[in-house]
C-alpha cells in the first residue's frame, strides 16, 4: 500500500511539472479566427528564420506592424514582395520607423524555414527582374512599354542589393504549418490567377494594447500600400497613443 501511495504521489508530482507546458501547447494549438478590426489580435507564435520565438502576446507595449507577403506566383516567387521588404527597410534607415512609433514589423511567409532562407537569398536576383520590367529593349512590343510604364508607376524605387549583404532589419517568421495564414483567412492555393500555396497579401497594424487598428487585404497583386502610405496610416493612428 505504502509503494502504491508512492508511485500515485510521483504521479501528481510529474503532472503537475508538466501541466504548465502542456497547458502552452494547447494554447498554442488553439485555433485562430479572421482579424477584426477594433478587436484584440489573435496571439500566435512563431519562430524567425534565426530561431528566436515571436509572441504576439510577449509585444504587449509596442505597436506591431504584421506583413503577410504573397510568397510564391505560379512556378516562381513574387518580385512585388521583395520590393516591399526593401522599400520598408529602406524607410527604417531613413527615418528610424521603428524607434519613432515604438514599433516592431514582423513579415510572415508560409513555407518552411528551407524556402524561407532561399525567398531571402534571392532578393538580388528579385531586383533585377523588376529592373528589367522597368527598362525593356529597344524593340519592345506596345504591350511590354505599356507594362513597364505600370512598373515604374507602382514601384518607383530601385534598390540594388549585393549578394552575400542582403539587408534584413525585421524578422521574416516561419508559418511552415500555415496555422497562422490559414487561421487568419490568408492562406489560398488560387488568387490572382496563381495555383500554388500563397497568402493573399496582407497588413495588419496593432496598437501597443495588441487592437487592430489598421487592416488591408489586397485584391489584386499589385494593390499594395507602400512604405509611405504606411508610415501615413502610422502618422494616423498612432498620434494620440
Amino acid at each position: 500500500m505504502k509503494i502504491l501511495r508512492l508511485c500515485a504521489l510521483a504521479v501528481l508530482i510529474l503532472a503537475s511539472v508538466q501541466a504548465p507546458g502542456r497547458l502552452q501547447a494547447q494554447a498554442q494549438a488553439a485555433p485562430l479566427r479572421p482579424a477584426i478590426l477594433g478587436r484584440p489580435m489573435p496571439d500566435f507564435t512563431l519562430s524567425s528564420l534565426d530561431g528566436k520565438e515571436f509572441s504576439l502576446s510577449k509585444l504587449k507595449g509596442k505597436n506591431v506592424l504584421l506583413v503577410f507577403p504573397r510568397g510564391k506566383v505560379d512556378d516562381h516567387w513574387c518580385q512585388i514582395c521583395h520590393y516591399e521588404y526593401a522599400d520598408l527597410a529602406e524607410e527604417e534607415k531613413l527615418h528610424g520607423l521603428r524607434q519613432k512609433y515604438n514599433l516592431e514589423i514582423l513579415f510572415i511567409l508560409p513555407y518552411d524555414k528551407g524556402a524561407v532562407r532561399h525567398w531571402v537569398d534571392i532578393f538580388p536576383e528579385q531586383m533585377a527582374v523588376i529592373d528589367g520590367w522597368k527598362n525593356p529593349p529597344a524593340d519592345a512590343s506596345a504591350g511590354q512599354k505599356r507594362f513597364a510604364e505600370n512598373v515604374k508607376r507602382f514601384l518607383p524605387k530601385t534598390f540594388v542589393i549585393p549578394k552575400g549583404n542582403i539587408p534584413t532589419p525585421f524578422p521574416i517568421l516561419v508559418d511552415a504549418g500555415q496555422r497562422v495564414s490559414k487561421g487568419l483567412g490568408l492562406f489560398t492555393t488560387n488568387w490572382d490567377g496563381s495555383a500554388v500555396d500563397q497568402n493573399v497579401p496582407t497588413v495588419y497594424l496593432l496598437d501597443a494594447s495588441g487592437t487592430v487598428r489598421f487592416k488591408y487585404l489586397s485584391q489584386i497583386t499589385w494593390d499594395r500600400p507602400d512604405a509611405a502610405y504606411l508610415e501615413k496610416v502610422l502618422d494616423r493612428l498612432l498620434s494620440d497613443k
